[in-house]
């Protein structure tokens, strides 16, 4: 009688571990993508020259948006490797679509709605070539 009960629980009691495994595995990515997403906050509001690029790609004015493309500052380019960053974490599975379009909707958007910044991520020869692809979906 022993051994049948015995039988019986030892494939449930693996079972249990399972799952229980799969939920902390989740749980844990779920940490880390937390953890990506406040440090990417942290990263984009904290920095003075991506502060300044974001203000500048903010205003109304057409002129100011065109003058920083053509410049290629090494602001302007490291603000654009934040995203192209950002959406490599998204490709590879790090931080999900809702998280970053969470913190970064309007950003993104910016960057898409601006006729010369847009060209000039499409721009193969440039290398943002994942900020493209993420900028060509549906935001």
């Amino acid at each position: 009688m022993v051994r049948v009960i015995v039988g019986l629980l030892t494939p449930i009691g693996g079972l249990v571990a399972a799952f229980w495994a799969v939920w902390t595995y989740h749980q844990s990515m779920k940490l880390a993508r937390a953890r990506w997403v406040k440090e990417l906050y942290e990263k984009f509001y904290e920095q003075p020259q991506l502060k300044t690029v974001r203000e500048e790609l903010d205003s109304s004015d057409e002129g100011v948006k065109t003058k920083l493309v053509r410049g290629e500052s090494s602001s302007f380019t490291d603000y654009l490797n934040f995203f192209e960053f950002l959406a490599y974490l998204k490709e590879s599975g790090q931080v999900k679509k809702a998280d970053m379009l969470g913190i970064f909707q309007y950003y993104l958007e910016n960057l898409k709605s601006c006729p010369d910044v847009f060209a000039y991520i499409n721009d193969a020869s440039k290398g943002f070539e994942k900020l493209s692809k993420v900028l060509r979906e549906d935001l």
